[in-house]
């Protein structure tokens, strides 16, 4: 008599199937960008930006969010005249970028050399950074490094790839022993640290610099200026190590970075009879964030205060009345006596 045993649940096919369409999922997803974003004529017409499982609605609706906690607990310049000039310098650079939204931004009043993008367009730039910059070009270059994460939505890439990596990881569930090790691996991804909003890995940084530089030669500035704050921001931190931010650090300032960019220039970007390098309004504006900040100080410093001072009781106790009496003595007026 021939018998046959049922077949087991077929794991090892669900997981060869599972990771390959995971594997496809990659390839479309994350297969990157128009392949003309090395035509500088090109700039506004092309696609840089990465897919994403993330729609940009969502992603503007993210941002908007934590923009607004980092509204109530920074300390914003609500100066007009500061506020209007730094957004008119990043406006005109988002519009000879490949930005397709909006473009949201804020001065903090924070020393440190910094600017970071949040998802969604909304651009935070330090007073420190503002300050450290010698013209107008070297705060447009970094505003367009800045811009550049927000056309290519690095961040929108970077929260697909983690979350394709964190459902890799599933089928492990479906092996024998190896929960532990799902659990191990999910962990190691550190999945919503607010941190991730604000670093990008080297690729994304590299791509940043390539199309900011784009950005700021299609609106007028000298790209080469970008690379020479960098090379300022090095020297700051040489001098004075942890004057820059650790997640600041980790965008252009690194030597092979900068020799990247210089080659970039020379490759992609046609030479040009002039360029804007600052005007008097710039001078004007740092002179302006100076004194608003150093009263702001002066408000925030706390004054000399009045103590009243406490009376004290020279009586002896010998010479203390009871208490009616006390009542009686401190009803009648003061007598001045004659010394003897």
């Amino acid at each position: 008599m021939k018998t046959t045993r049922k077949a087991g649940f077929p794991f090892a096919a669900l997981r060869a199937g599972l990771l390959m369409a995971l594997l496809f999922s990659f390839a479309q997803v994350l297969s990157g960008a128009d392949n003309k974003k090395n035509d500088v004529e090109d700039v506004g017409n092309r696609k840089v930006a990465h897919k994403s499982i993330i729609s940009q609605e969502k992603e503007i609706a993210i941002g908007k969010q934590y923009a607004t906690e980092i509204d109530h607990s920074a300390k914003i310049i609500t100066d007009p005249v500061i506020n209007e000039y730094v957004n008119r310098v990043a406006q005109n650079v988002a519009r000879n970028s490949d930005l397709t939204i909006p473009l949201t931004v804020k001065i903090i009043d924070d020393p440190t050399i910094n600017a970071f993008t949040l998802p969604g367009g909304f651009l935070y730039v330090n007073t420190g950074m503002l300050l450290a910059a010698d013209e107008e070009d070297q705060v447009a270059g970094v505003l367009a490094h800045e811009i550049a994460h927000a056309a290519a939505r690095h961040w929108a890439s970077q929260m697909t790839k983690m979350t394709l990596m964190q459902y890799a990881f599933i089928p492990l569930i479906f092996t024998p022993m190896s929960y532990p090790v799902y659990v191990a691996a999910a962990q190691g991804l550190n999945f919503g640290v607010p941190l991730a909003f604000l670093k990008f890995n080297r690729s994304a940084e590299a791509e940043a610099d390539y199309l900011g530089l784009q950005y700021m030669y299609k609106a007028g500035y000298d790209p080469n200026s970008y690379v020479a704050f960098f090379g300022k921001v090095i020297q700051e931190e040489r001098r004075e190590p942890g004057s820059v931010p650790k997640v600041f650090m980790d965008h252009p300032p690194t030597p092979d970075r900068i020799v990247k960019s210089e080659e970039e220039i020379k490759e992609i970007l046609p030479k040009r009879d002039q360029y804007l390098v600052s005007t008097s309004e710039f001078d004007d504006v740092k002179s302006r964030m100076q004194m608003v900040i150093s009263n702001r100080r002066k408000q925030e410093r706390p004054g000399p205060t009045l103590k009243k001072r406490e009376s004290t009781d020279k009586t002896t106790t010998a010479q203390t009345p009871s208490t009616t009496d006390q009542g009686k003595e401190d009803d009648k007026p003061p007598v001045l006596k004659r010394r003897d």
